[in-house]
């Protein structure tokens, strides 16, 4: 019986793959790209083959056998294979950690038997095969000039679609997509969005616009059968439009020949545990490798990729007006806090333009990015606040729970009846998060319809959608929400935004905080007015409460000037040596002390030379405990990014010979400092 050699790459921490030996028979060996099953340790696990041969180092007396092949899935392309080599080597992980995550879980834990009825229950399916797009709107010529520049774009094309909130990117997707499914039958089109609860309403879209072509969805809340179903049609090509969140990106498209990835600055495609790579820069080196188009669209570019337009890198496409005939961009408005002092969080203007909206049937919308009823309980006799004792960190107030819980270790207590150290029983909650914004709002407007959407009122599976839908179907009057509201969803009636307490951004640590607190308000502010305005109704408004007026971005996004904004913004990182024009990596460490942390983190920085290179000093991170660990972290920084790789690459080989129990993570161009 012929033998061979199989070199897999395995989910493990530890940086090689390892060799097996596999007895094939007269018929052919497996190929590089196919799932192998194979002991490792006291488990059978699941690997990728990544070499395929005759020889290897390790003593016949200690190479152990393969026990199964995959046979029935196709290989894993050459392409895919290079795609999470590459993630495996820029983000300074091992190639298995990056490429088994990156397949659906049932595939590495099904039997073979399983797996084979999965592969014939899509092979059953009925999708269809006709590209022809349904009911196709008339362009307005802006957005015809950007859907003909991408669906006719040939080769590694990056384009920025920079359009206003409601100018139609969707649209121009849609129509983009339809050219490029008409130009090539068998043609795959990957559509990413930052977050779960953007898919129904996109998905809705794709499904209406192609109603014969198979749709594969690629997200985390889809059940593990779901997502392999999704996974195997895209791989097998049978998907022709995949739409899904970050994790969509590592999927296996054979055909791929477009990338979209709709709101392109939203920071959550950039993984924040585990493998932190960012979704939109893979995307953006696949295009380039498969030598495809690839179009970033965004009312608020990020600073890189207006950077890359800037210099010429990508082609700009603008939509400088909204899609909707007679819908126009809304009218924002301050509203100084010092001057109109709210009561129960809400000035007496926005009441009055609440009052008003609800006089005529119209919907408004309050936003709030905080959950909760407040964010902290005090005692006001001794000072006593509700901290996380085991966070650095305050327990939030969920009064309709009657619970006190910490955000970032999920610690759930009960309110104290009194005061923990001074037995007082008079505890005050001080701020305001969604809950007390329903609780005032239900008093004010007691015949007024107020639905709540955040993250806690949506936990249920699938209610998210439902809360939108109600809001779609003109059943609600007021809208409270945080984050989840302010992109994304295209709300007819809705012709008032309040933006309630966005001045902590302002004095943020982070250097990003400005700008992200520039796209947060302008996307919330891009749900007001998107539709046609009717005859007698109100202007759309977008009524922003804060105490510092005068700040110069306010002042931006009341003129809706993005570029003004984006270009003096750019011009403060290059003069003071930030991203995009530095390249940097996070060192991080957790100890149960914190001088444990930064001593590793000191040892670290120490222990090569680093010419060319900047290694800061180790410093406690922003959020220092968390669940009863202690944080520290160590910038580094250098102007040449092959520099800095090459750097990283010597310096992890010598923090893994350093001999310590410090768990520590290493992050290539952070978001969060």
């Amino acid at each position: 019986m012929a033998s061979c050699i199989l070199t897999i790459a395995l989910d493990t921490p530890l940086t090689s793959c390892f060799d097996y030996r596999w007895q094939h028979g007269p018929e052919a060996p497996p190929r590089v790209g196919q799932l192998a099953q194979v002991p490792f340790g006291r488990r059978d696990v699941v690997g990728l083959i990544v070499g395929v041969g005759q020889h290897t180092d390790v003593p016949a007396d200690k190479l152990k056998d393969a026990l199964a092949v995959r046979g029935q899935l196709a290989p894993l392309s050459p392409q895919w294979l290079a795609l999470v080599a590459f993630a495996a080597d820029y983000y300074q992980r091992p190639l298995g950690e990056v490429a088994l995550p990156g397949l659906p879980k049932n595939l590495r834990v099904l039997t073979t038997v399983a797996l084979d009825r999965a592969i014939q229950k899509l092979a059953k399916a009925d999708f269809g095969h006709d590209a022809t797009p349904r009911d196709m709107p008339e362009l307005n010529p802006a957005q015809q000039e950007a859907a003909d520049a991408i669906g006719g774009a040939l080769g590694f094309t990056p384009l920025l679609l920079y359009g206003v909130t409601g100018s139609g990117k969707t649209e121009v997707y849609l129509q983009a997509c339809a050219q490029v499914l008409a130009r090539d039958a068998g043609a795959q089109i990957l559509v990413l969005v930052p977050e779960i609860n953007l898919t129904p309403q996109l998905e809705g879209n794709i499904r209406a616009r192609f109603p014969g072509v198979m749709l594969a969805t690629l997200h985390s809340s889809l059940s593990e059968g779901e997502r392999m179903l999704h996974w195997l049609g895209a791989h097998e090509g049978r998907a022709r439009i995949i739409l899904g969140t970050r994790l969509a990106i590592l999927a296996s498209l054979p055909n791929l020949k477009l990338i979209v990835i709709d709101e392109e600055h939203d920071p959550s495609y950039k993984q924040q545990e585990g493998l932190r790579y960012s979704a939109r820069d893979l995307a953006v080196w696949r295009a380039r490798q498969l030598g495809i188009p690839i179009v970033l669209g965004s009312a608020t570019p990020s600073l890189e990729s207006w950077h890359h337009a800037g210099s010429g890198r990508y082609r700009k496409l603008e939509l400088r007006e909204r899609a909707v005939r007679d819908a126009v961009l809304p009218r924002v408005k301050l509203l100084d806090m010092e001057k109109d002092r709210p009561k129960d969080g809400l000035t007496a203007a926005l009441v009055a333009a609440l009052r008003q909206r609800l006089e005529r049937g119209e919907q408004s919308l309050l936003f709030l990015n905080r959950r909760g009823y407040a964010p902290v309980i005090c005692c006001e006799a001794c000072g006593w606040i509700s901290n996380c004792t085991r966070c650095t960190s305050f327990m939030v107030l969920h009064k309709p729970e009657h619970r006190l819980r910490c955000h970032h270790c999920s610690l759930e207590l009960r309110i104290p009846r009194a005061c923990p150290d001074c037995g007082n029983v008079d505890l005050q909650p001080l701020g305001r998060g969604t809950q007390r914004v329903e609780e005032g709002l239900q008093a004010l407007f007691p015949e007024a319809r107020i639905l709540r959407i955040d993250a806690d009122s949506t936990r249920r599976k699938g209610s998210a959608q439902e809360a939108f839908d109600s809001v779609h179907r003109g059943e609600v009057d007021i809208l409270i929400g945080t984050q989840m509201v302010a992109k994304g969803h295209d709300f007819k009636k809705l012709t008032l935004v309040g933006i309630l307490n966005p001045d902590t951004a302002l004095f943020s640590q982070d250097y990003r905080a400005s700008e992200r607190l520039f796209a947060q308000l302008m996307q919330v502010a891009g749900r007001a007015g998107r539709a046609a305005r009717a005859e007698g109704g109100s202007v759309s408004e977008v009524l922003v409460q804060s105490r510092y007026v005068a700040h110069p971005l306010y002042s931006a996004v009341v003129s809706h000037d993005y570029d003004r904004f984006a270009t003096s913004l750019l011009e403060e990182r290059r003069q003071a040596a930030l991203p995009p024009y530095l390249y940097q990596a996070l060192l991080r460490a957790e100890a149960p002390e914190l001088a444990l942390a930064i001593e590793f983190l000191e040892n670290a920085r120490d222990c090569i030379g680093h010419e060319g290179i900047t290694v800061n000093d180790p410093i406690p991170m922003t959020m220092t405990r968390v669940h009863n660990v202690d944080r520290a972290q160590l910038l580094v920084e250098c102007p040449s990014r092959p520099a800095l790789q090459a750097f990283l690459k010597e310096w992890l080989a010598a923090i893994r010979q350093m001999k310590s129990r410090v768990k520590w993570s290493l992050e290539v161009d952070p978001l969060d400092i």
